[in-house]
């Protein structure tokens, strides 16, 4: 039987993959238009915030010739430049959609992510 899982706190986010939290997009235009539902989910490019990060790139270990041996350091992974909290462009075709515990969440690969925009304090 499986464990219950009550909190994104428990999803692991593997490889060079981030868990985004889409943002809520206006109903209406500039000039007072109201877009009909999922007008904005077929657009190719969208904005999403960065909830979770992988570890990264998966890289080989420097044991050499023999990575089997006993004390190999495990995997090495080259980290994301993504962040929690991280504003998110990215393309929309290579995302993924999930819900979990009833809320809409999307995972995408690093490699798909177009630019972060991130808010840091002076």
């Amino acid at each position: 039987m499986k464990p219950h899982v009550d909190s994104v706190d428990k999803i692991v986010v593997v490889g060079d993959r981030l868990l985004l939290k889409p943002r809520s997009k206006p109903d209406q235009t500039e000039a007072g238009l109201y877009l009909p539902p999922g007008y904005h989910d077929k657009e190719k490019i969208q904005s999403a915030y960065v909830v979770k990060v992988g570890p990264g790139y998966a890289v080989g270990s420097e044991d050499g010739d023999e990575p089997w041996k006993a004390g190999s350091g495990g995997a090495r992974y080259i980290p994301l430049q993504a962040k929690p909290g991280d504003l998110a462009i990215y393309l929309q075709n290579k995302s993924h959609e999930i819900e979990f515990q009833k809320e809409k969440y999307i995972v995408v690969p690093h490699h798909a992510v177009l630019l972060l925009i991130r808010e840091e304090e002076l």
